[in-house]
């Protein structure tokens, strides 16, 4: 064994506390700098999301015939420590969203030295595909799913005599919520790896409940989109295609382990 195998209870527990140690310093320094530039985060990131001019909206117009208005939302807090706390919030989960690229690998440095050379290999560039599917999750939920969302909740009114004003926390939880777990959702191919690789499941299981995953999909789909047809289509295709990617890439995991034994 080597000596990092060796290491006691206790041992570990300060191994474990150095990394989220490391963890805090990295998200609370990225959170500072994006405190120091609140404002310009706020109106460029999170407000422009309503304007016609986003790019998504110019895209759906300019290819697809789908042209909207900038929505006449008016934003409010409503309490004392309000906007501290938005500001707080945004600077926090942003730290963690750039940041995490360096908490997967943290995450993973811990879990490293208890596994077996052929697990190792295996795991090889583990750190890289998790953290590109986590972008690429982020990337779609902002460009494609927060802006949907704005959009249809934003112009929906019961009647014209009712205004849409809401609160900056809820503008911000959704749009933070969306694109975190639409990030989290696109870890699906890598989820389908490790399990796979572990023998929790296979390529005929995942197979075999293709439709009730479908199923599934398509109410997440519901859940995390505005209720119309067209936004909960497009959030499924990509998410039903990452399924399929999984039982590739379970296919062709149980494959490499039968040969390997």
């Amino acid at each position: 064994m080597s000596e990092n195998q060796q290491m006691s209870f206790l041992q570990h527990l300060d191994e474990l506390r150095w990394r989220l140690v490391r963890i805090a310093i990295a998200v609370i320094s990225v959170a500072v700098v994006l405190w120091i530039y609140q404002e310009w985060v706020m109106n460029h990131v999170f407000l422009v999301l309503k304007e016609k001019e986003f790019i998504t909206f110019k895209l759906l117009c300019a290819y697809f015939g789908v042209c909207v208005s900038d929505t006449t939302v008016k934003m409010q807090s409503m309490t004392v420590s309000g906007q501290f706390n938005y500001a707080m919030m945004m600077s926090l989960m942003g730290g963690l969203i750039i940041t995490a690229p360096y908490i997967f690998y943290q995450i993973w440095s811990f879990i490293k030295p208890g596994l077996k050379k052929n697990e190792l290999r295996a795991a090889k560039g583990l750190v890289f595909y998790v953290s590109l599917c986590f972008f690429l999750g982020v990337l779609f939920g902002y460009f494609v799913v927060a802006p949907l969302t704005v959009q249809f909740f934003g112009s929906f009114q019961i009647s014209p005599e009712i205004e849409n004003n809401f609160t900056v926390g809820s503008y911000m939880g959704t749009v933070i919520s969306t694109v975190f777990y639409t990030g989290i959702l696109f870890l699906l191919p890598i989820v389908s790896y490790i399990l796979t690789k572990i023998g929790l499941i296979g390529p005929e299981f995942l197979k075999k409940y293709r439709r009730h995953a479908i199923v599934v999909i398509l109410i997440i789909s519901a859940v995390i989109t505005p209720p119309d047809i067209l936004s909960q289509i497009i959030v499924s295709i990509p998410i039903i295609v990452l399924y399929e990617i999984g039982i590739v890439v379970s296919t062709r995991t149980s494959t490499n382990k039968n040969t390997i034994e």
